[in-house]
């Protein structure tokens, strides 16, 4: 993976407006945060292949990081913290947002087919 590119990003995002795309998001402070710390609440959540059509995907940038949000005939969803991103051989989109130690705390992919579990 490497840096967001948002001029990269917000293409691919509107390529694929009004169009059903399969999105996966995660969030996560991980088995780390107890390990670091008996006190720490560990938090984190898992969607994956949910289909949704966007009426509007938009990335912006906020303090060194990146949102991504999808707006669908009923709402958003959202993944903000994204620092980093790739498009693999299946045109699928994948970015991720990285501590500073490198550890995974959120993720969003989108793709025109399901992600393989």
């Amino acid at each position: 993976m490497k840096s967001i590119e948002l001029n990269k990003v917000q293409d691919y995002l509107d390529q694929w407006t009004n169009k059903p795309v399969y999105v996966h998001v995660e969030t996560t402070n991980g088995a780390y945060a107890k390990h670091f710390d008996a006190n720490a609440y560990n938090v984190g959540a898992y969607v994956r292949n949910a289909q949704i059509t966007y009426t509007q995907g938009k990335i912006v940038e906020q303090e060194g990081a990146y949102r991504v949000g999808l707006k669908h005939e009923i709402g958003w969803i959202y993944a903000e913290g994204l620092t980093d991103f790739e498009f693999n051989e299946n045109n699928q989109l994948l970015m991720a947002g990285h501590d500073a130690d490198g550890r995974l705390m959120v993720a969003m992919q989108l793709s025109e087919t399901p992600f393989n579990y």
